[in-house]
């Protein structure tokens, strides 16, 4: 039981640290969005709208992964504050943290790619 406790506690601690790095990514979007914002607010040719427009795109969808993503992460911790003590390890929880796991890791190497791109732009138009 000691073995599961510990286990539990583990998870719980990704599962903030995890929540932690999606709401900084969240308010993140909000600085992006307000830089790209201000570029369109200035006398930029076309060549900056189209892929300033798609950069707006992104940011509602990477919002929505994100809103999906914390959820995710607080159906978890759910999970976690109810789970059967006497249950194995190996069962049911170890099994959705692996999932949510990969879609995490999935999530910040978009996340990144999104932002270098989103960087380039930035340091060519402002």
């Amino acid at each position: 039981m000691q073995t599961k406790v510990s286990y539990l506690s583990d998870l719980r601690f990704n599962l903030e640290t995890w929540k932690r790095e999606l709401r900084f990514h969240f308010n993140e979007m909000d600085t992006f969005q307000e830089k790209l914002e201000e570029i369109a607010g200035r006398e930029y040719d076309k060549r900056a709208t189209k892929p300033l427009e798609r950069f707006q795109n992104r940011i509602m969808i990477e919002r929505n992964e994100i809103s999906k993503l914390m959820h995710r992460c607080k159906k978890k911790m759910q999970n976690i504050a109810y789970a059967d003590l006497t249950e194995s390890i190996d069962g049911r929880l170890q099994n959705e943290q692996g999932k949510l796991k990969d879609d995490m890791r999935q999530y910040i190497r978009m996340h990144y790619e999104l932002k270098e791109e989103m960087m380039d732009f930035f340091s060519k138009w402002l």
